[in-house]
């Protein structure tokens, strides 16, 4: 195990019943509230009005910044950043998933500054100071709710990058399993595919040749979000199953898993957030068509850990160790299948033509996460692997 630091001072209210909290614990912060949340599912649903309800009987002034999509743009987060500093806000309260969140972490660290957010994105400029952020969570998936990242599309280049920094984590998240009770069916599987991938992230970059720990949290959460789903799909309004997934998708990103680990990397995400770019595919989506893929080209060239994740998260034990771990790819990869999420850029309908267009504009992130073992070429063949 390496050296590590872990610091999350994320506040987390998880349970029935903590939405009115949201109130009390944002004007702790501020009274003048930028209220950030997506294209209506919270109005519908009556989440909205619980929010603003409790943010008003706490006597807050309120300004909203609605509309935020899928895969959040760069030119909404610079319309929220210009609402927040023409009305003086103090802090941003953000009611839906990580595309929501990500945008409300984006223009807490706009806000602050005169020049433009994208360039914190690029790595030039660095973060010093932002407004602070709590969070009513809708959607079981990103983490963004207790962790210092961010993910933004800048709709102008067709990049879509992400960083991290420790002024980003949230205050306070509220955690209500019941509010996910309405998501669909292919939205909670991408956002349990989109857990189990954070977790694949670490588990298969580390270069730490013994973490015994960290595996068996890791192999136990890809277990729980893969199960939990399951039921949810089965039962979307079991709140203990919901519950399940919800802690698991956010204790899969909160920065637990990777303690101890070392350097890690995120090339799953570096090629899926190409798709993205270009196709506005789903996250979950995009990352299920990239997955199999990774692991296949890179099984092909150290099998040992992928036949150890075969061996204790789908109970795979016969063969050797090349043949357990095509085994263990097929059993996630059929799972993918089985929550009815695609398993390659060609059931997303991205043409195998593409790929050198895709891996060019990958090669961009990561030259700025710094990911010097990925060439344009090696980013092809992967692709390859996924068509």
């Amino acid at each position: 195990m390496q050296n590590f630091v872990f610091h999350n001072p994320t506040k987390i209210l998880f349970g029935k019943n903590s939405v009115p909290s949201i109130g009390a614990e944002t004007v702790l912060f501020g009274k003048r509230v930028l209220l950030v949340y997506g294209t209506g599912s919270i109005k519908k649903h009556g989440l909205y009005d619980q929010v603003v309800q409790s943010l008003l009987a706490a006597d807050a002034t309120i300004t909203e910044h609605g509309g935020v999509q899928s895969n959040p743009l760069l030119s909404h987060v610079h319309e929220g950043i210009t609402l927040a500093k023409e009305n003086n806000c103090e802090v941003v309260c953000a009611v839906g998933g990580g595309s929501v969140i990500d945008e409300a972490k984006a223009i807490c660290a706009g806000t602050p500054v005169q020049h433009d957010v994208w360039k914190f994105f690029t790595g030039k400029k660095s973060i010093k100071k932002t407004l602070p952020l709590t969070t009513v969570l809708t959607l079981a998936a990103a983490g963004s709710e207790m962790n210092s990242g961010m993910v933004i599309t800048n709709d102008a280049t067709s990049q879509k990058f992400g960083f991290g920094n420790k002024q980003l984590f949230p205050k306070t998240s509220i955690l209500d399993p019941s509010v996910t009770c309405s998501v669909p069916a292919d939205y909670t599987a991408y956002g349990a595919i989109d857990a189990v991938s954070h977790v694949l992230e670490c588990y298969f970059t580390t270069t730490d040749p013994y973490t015994p720990v960290q595996d068996r949290l890791m192999e136990g959460l890809v277990i729980n979000a893969m199960e939990s789903c399951n039921r949810v799909l089965a039962k979307p309004d079991d709140y203990h199953a919901r519950a399940d997934l919800m802690w698991t998708t956010t204790l899969a990103l909160n920065g637990l898993t990777s303690s101890g680990l070392g350097k890690v990397g995120f090339p799953m995400h570096m090629i899926e957030h190409s798709l993205s770019a270009f196709y506005n595919v789903p996250h979950g989506a995009g990352l299920s068509a990239v997955i199999p893929g990774w692991m296949r080209f890179n099984a092909r060239l150290q099998p040992e850990r992928f036949a150890q994740f075969a061996e204790r998260v789908f109970n795979i034990h016969t063969g050797n160790v090349e043949e357990k771990a095509k085994q263990g790819i097929d059993a996630l990869t059929g799972w993918f299948s089985e929550v009815k999420s695609p398993t390659s850029i060609t059931a997303l309908d991205i043409p195998g033509t593409d790929i050198p267009r895709i891996a060019a504009n990958a090669m961009t992130l990561a030259k700025v996460w710094r990911m010097r073992e990925y060439t344009e070429e090696k980013i092809e063949a992967i692709l390859n692997d996924c068509v």
